[in-house]
């Protein structure tokens, strides 16, 4: 069977990996999309989801790539109308309203597929099967870029709900939540909010797991210059680094050869095998994180954006 899929949302990156990952996949197909000021040729495009669930009753499926502010409603049609549901991240724009999309998929009997592409990158079930046979002492994360590079223009991350520089930053909390053997809870943080910005350009984590295991991490939008993602893992057999955003794995000092694949790939494929299988995957543990972050940050006053 062949899974008709309805893309809303046709931003920078619904067309630089959505789309070409949705053509990649077996077992997929876009059959529709919903914008409201783009379009694509050759396939039905429609206004907004409403008008998308209406006019095709054949969708199965439904991926969001709209900005998590009004992502809920959107999400609770598709649900509502029966369709199973690809969430861009963050999957909401609040926890409440993650949770509630949840239990609304169970008691609709449909899949909810909450995406974090960054654990898709090749490096991290490596480096999660190495750390599971070691003792780790400390994680340092340095996740830095240049938000004109690489959100240029896009307002909605500056305002209320569009999380800043946690919107890169949640990509590294992702991929240490993955590799990690155990939770880890946020202690301290401090956020730095441009004087005319509702979300920080900066922020200084620091976290622990039940067994008093250090993890901090630095994001910041402000440097110029090529960016770094990298995460450091100390452990009791040597360093382990993820750097590149996942792309690259260094162990004792010794680069890892790993396969190269598409994290968008990936995920699609994810979730046409939930689909089949009718089960979801909606972790939030680096949403929560990010809430924490919110919650008990210092709030520092900087530099006009």
């Amino acid at each position: 069977m062949t899974i008709r899929i309805g893309l809303v949302g046709l931003g920078k990156i619904a067309r630089t990996e959505h789309l070409p990952a949705i053509a990649a996949t077996k077992g997929i197909e876009l059959a529709a999309v919903a914008s409201r000021n783009a379009r694509l040729p050759d396939l039905p495009c429609h206004p907004d989801i409403g008008s998308l669930l209406a006019a095709e009753p054949g969708l199965d499926a439904v991926t969001l790539c709209t900005p998590p502010q009004g992502r809920f409603a959107q999400a609770r049609a598709a649900l509502a109308a029966g369709k199973h549901v690809m969430l861009e991240k963050p999957p909401a724009a609040t926890l409440a309203e993650a949770l509630a999309l949840r239990e609304m998929a169970a008691s609709a009997g449909v899949t909810l597929f909450a995406t974090w592409h960054s654990r898709r990158a090749p490096a991290v079930e490596p480096a999660r099967s190495i750390l599971a046979r070691r003792r780790i002492r400390r994680v340092d994360i340095v996740w830095t870029e240049d938000v004109r590079v690489w959100h240029p223009g896009q307002e909605w991350i500056w305002q209320a709900g569009g999380l800043g520089v946690f919107d890169p930053g949640i990509n590294a909390l992702s991929i240490v939540t993955r590799i990690l053997p155990k939770p880890i809870f946020l202690q301290q943080a401090d956020l730095f909010f441009p004087s005319n910005r509702q979300t920080p350009i900066a922020a200084r984590l620091q976290a622990v797991d039940a067994d008093g295991l250090a993890v901090k991490a630095e994001f910041d939008w402000r440097p110029a210059g090529p960016e770094t993602w990298e995460i450091r893992v100390e452990t009791d057999e040597g360093p382990l680094e993820i750097a590149q955003g996942g792309h690259r794995l260094i162990v004792d000092g010794q680069p890892r050869q790993i396969e190269e694949s598409s994290e968008y790939c990936g995920l699609y494929a994810d979730f046409v095998r939930l689909i089949t299988e009718a089960r979801s995957d909606a972790d939030l543990s680096p949403l929560i994180h990010v809430s924490d972050a919110f919650l008990l940050g210092r709030r520092h006053r900087a530099e006009p954006f």
